[in-house]
């Protein structure tokens, strides 16, 4: 079940969520609104093809020839807040979680090479970025959804960085609510968080997604030319971790 279930109670993490929902006041209509701006803006910078540098493609032979896989396809570029507001609750009767606020579960994969400096520049490898602090925080179970919280703090912390001093920063949307919950949480502007989208969009490749989001934080700062990014994700079992991400000169 890939981890998605509890280890305490058994119960679904889109279940559990709904009470991170309750106490954190986080509504339908926000939650929504979360959903589509990660579709739209997703969308967007894929076919503005931000994301080019960052993919591997790969050819696909078939009986009738090959082609070559390299855009992502999970994402929904004609979703509105009316198709979102149709769907049901997916965990609980009384809930707001749905398959539109939510990520999909899709495959990936997603590799990067985390290296000594001197090693790297002895193999003819130019550093991107170096870790300048990293979090690893723990909540209660049910509550995993804030698991980045203290994470982020702790990373905040080691890579003695004011928390306004951060350009960028990427957290993993497991449920729109977890994002709300995480940007009100800690106090970034929403206007630096995912500012390409996240996982409602492109999807949650469980065993990827870490990789991934730090691969695109990576690609997002040496393209802007931003100094300070944080990428964090929650845990199932009540966990959350982060990196501070430093851009090298090139």
């Amino acid at each position: 079940n890939d981890g998605l279930n509890d280890a305490f109670s058994g119960e679904h993490s889109g279940w559990h969520t709904e009470d991170l929902v309750r106490q954190n006041k986080v509504s339908r209509a926000a939650q929504d609104a979360w959903a589509l701006r990660s579709q739209s803006r997703f969308s967007k910078a894929q076919a503005e093809g931000r994301f080019k540098a960052e993919i591997a493609p790969v050819e696909l032979k078939t009986r009738k020839g090959s082609s070559v896989f390299d855009t992502d396809e999970h994402n929904r570029p004609d979703t509105t807040l009316e198709s979102l507001a149709r769907l049901k609750p997916a965990f609980r009767q009384d809930g707001s979680i749905t398959a539109g606020n939510a990520p999909g579960l899709n495959s990936g994969a997603a590799a990067m090479i985390i290296a000594d400096r001197t090693w790297a520049e002895s193999h003819g490898l130019m550093p991107a970025v170096r870790i300048a602090g990293m979090g690893v925080g723990a909540v209660e179970p049910g509550l995993f959804g804030l698991g980045p919280v203290p994470a982020v703090r702790q990373a905040l912390e080691r890579a003695a960085w004011p928390l306004a001093s951060v350009e960028r920063v990427e957290v993993n949307e497991a449920f729109a609510a977890i994002a709300i919950a995480l940007v009100d949480a800690l106090g970034f502007p929403q206007e630096i968080v995912n500012v390409e989208g996240g996982a409602i969009a492109h999807g949650h490749p469980i065993g990827a997604t870490g990789a991934i989001l730090t691969v695109r934080l990576i690609h997002a700062m040496q393209r802007e030319g931003l100094k300070r990014g944080i990428v964090t994700l929650c845990i199932g079992g009540g966990q959350g971790v982060a990196l501070a991400l430093e851009r090298l000169a090139s």
